[in-house]
């Protein structure tokens, strides 16, 4: 790992300000995954730092709530077009120090800045409703308004994407905001800050909180936080979930995957292996959304194989900046080491490798953190590897003799975030969608995560809550509902009783 002593480190944001943190506990290295260079600094924010971003949150709330709902959608209009200006700067930030290919880190900032299209339409989308004559002379209406202060914990993944699930819906309906950004992946969101910054927003309405534990502790607990939303691995979705709940604290906690991609007979053949490597290799496999488990049902296992094993070998693995490399490193050092010891137990159980990535990263860079496309076949649903989520770029193959028995092994998981399944046949797919467990569901698409339209809907350990990130789950969940019975004695029209005349 290489360092110089010039290494910036980086500041918070609170209260309209770049500060450094004023209560860190420690600083953590930032670095480029492909190089092992050292990039900047994070602080290790404390809980007096969470407390001064909470605390400008909460202050800045009244003013920025009573700006109506058409102004707070044009500085959103705005925001879109700084982040569109600066597109390309923002997508080689998150290769730099996520490590993800150009390719796909461009289509992570698209995504970004299509949350921000969405979250313009409030004026329309956080409308309330209206019925008159409930009873004789009596109208309702339901009113929504702003839950709060707002807090977002974010995963390394997606450092541009995913803090901007929440942020832009929360501030389109009025709320205030804190975001504590994974500590290993800080400096895209200090761009977007950059350009948050430049909206002239009040004083607190955004705020960005670096650190770790301590900081998404405080966090959780702070009586100063309204509704919490979390992105990361399933056991801390879970005690996000229950910690914040605990604390009287709206929350929605997406957890992990094992995402599963059915190949039928009838398939088409080369379409399918386009859609299954895009989804297990993309990003390197670091995606809630990537299909890990391919299930073959009857003859697709002969058709597939072959071309799968084909096109996966002749994937390039490199420094994601290269335009022309197709897998890039994983985050870490240690999540490279963590996922080889995946592989090698599942060979040691009898499993088959039929592309073996370890030999494509022993060519690179050895102070970077690479690992090529790995396939293994001959894999059973009861092997950790075809149980347990391993965020990496590792394809494990199942073999069904039926769409029953596919679905069954699909059930048969704790997560439920997203399944394809690859065929022709109307029938089998209406069985198939009508009958998984799962909230999100790809035909003859590898990833099947929604646009910013529509909900991303994790089900069962992929979940903690009641509404979903972004589409209409996300005005649900930062509004809260208000209704109001009126009515007016003085209109002239008499005086019915609410619960007897009607």
């Amino acid at each position: 790992m290489s360092t110089t002593a010039a290494t910036r480190v980086l500041d918070n944001y609170i209260a309209g300000r770049w500060t450094p943190a004023s209560a860190a506990t420690g600083e953590l290295d930032v670095v480029n995954p492909a190089t092992g260079q050292t990039l900047a600094r994070v602080p290790l924010s404390g809980a007096a730092d969470v407390d001064a971003a909470v605390a400008a949150a909460r202050a800045a709330l009244p003013s920025w709530r009573a700006v109506s709902t058409i102004a707070r959608a044009q500085k959103l209009f705005s925001l879109r077009e700084r982040l569109v200006a600066r597109a390309e700067e923002l997508a080689r930030s998150v290769t730099t120090e996520m490590g993800k290919t150009i390719a796909d880190a461009r289509a992570e900032v698209a995504r970004m800045i299509e949350m921000v299209e969405c979250a313009c339409a409030i004026p329309t989308t956080m409308q309330g409703r209206i019925l008159e004559d409930v009873s004789r002379n009596i109208d309702a209406e339901t009113l929504r308004q702003p839950v709060g202060v707002c807090a977002a914990i974010v995963p390394f993944n997606f450092p541009a994407m995913v803090p901007f699930w929440f942020l832009p819906f929360a501030i389109a309906c009025g709320n205030t905001f804190v975001l504590k950004p994974s500590e290993q992946v800080p400096m895209t969101q200090q761009i977007a800050f950059e350009e948050l910054d430049a909206l002239d927003l009040p004083d607190g309405v955004v705020n960005l909180v670096n650190g770790g534990r301590e900081a998404v502790e405080a966090l959780l607990d702070h009586p100063g936080v309204d509704a919490i939303s979390f992105v990361g691995s399933a056991p801390v979705a879970r005690m996000v979930y229950e910690r914040a709940a605990r604390a009287g604290k709206r929350v929605q906690a997406l957890g992990g995957a094992k995402n599963h991609m059915v190949v039928m007979p009838d398939a088409v053949i080369d379409r399918t292996v386009d859609g299954i490597i895009g989804s297990a290799f993309g990003a390197a496999g670091q995606r809630c959304m990537a299909g890990s488990v391919v299930v073959t049902v009857g003859d697709a296992h002969q058709q597939l194989i072959g071309p799968l094993t084909d096109a996966t070998r002749a994937l390039r693995v490199g420094d994601g900046l290269r335009e022309d490399s197709d897998v890039g490193p994983v985050i870490s050092c240690a999540a490279r080491d963590r996922i080889t010891g995946f592989i090698e137990r599942s060979v040691a159980e009898g499993a088959r490798l039929l592309v073996d990535g370890r030999a494509a990263a022993a060519e690179l860079d050895p102070a970077g953190s690479f690992l090529g496309p790995t396939i293994i076949d001959r894999v059973t649903p009861q092997m950790e590897i075809a149980r347990k989520e391993v965020f990496g770029p590792v394809l494990v193959i199942i073999h069904a003799e039926s769409l029953d028995e596919a679905i069954q092994i699909i059930n048969s998981s704790p997560y439920g975030n997203g399944t394809s399944i690859f065929t022709e046949s109307g029938a089998s797919v209406r069985r198939f969608r009508h009958e998984v467990q799962v909230g999100m569901i790809g035909v003859n698409i590898g990833v099947a995560a929604p646009v910013a339209f529509f909900p991303f809907s994790g089900w069962k350990d992929s979940f903690f809550g009641d509404l979903h990130a972004h589409g209409p789950d996300a005005v649900e969940f930062f509004t809260r509902k208000k209704t109001v019975t009126t009515r007016w004695f003085s209109s002239g029209q008499g005086s019915g009783g609410y619960f007897v005349e009607r």
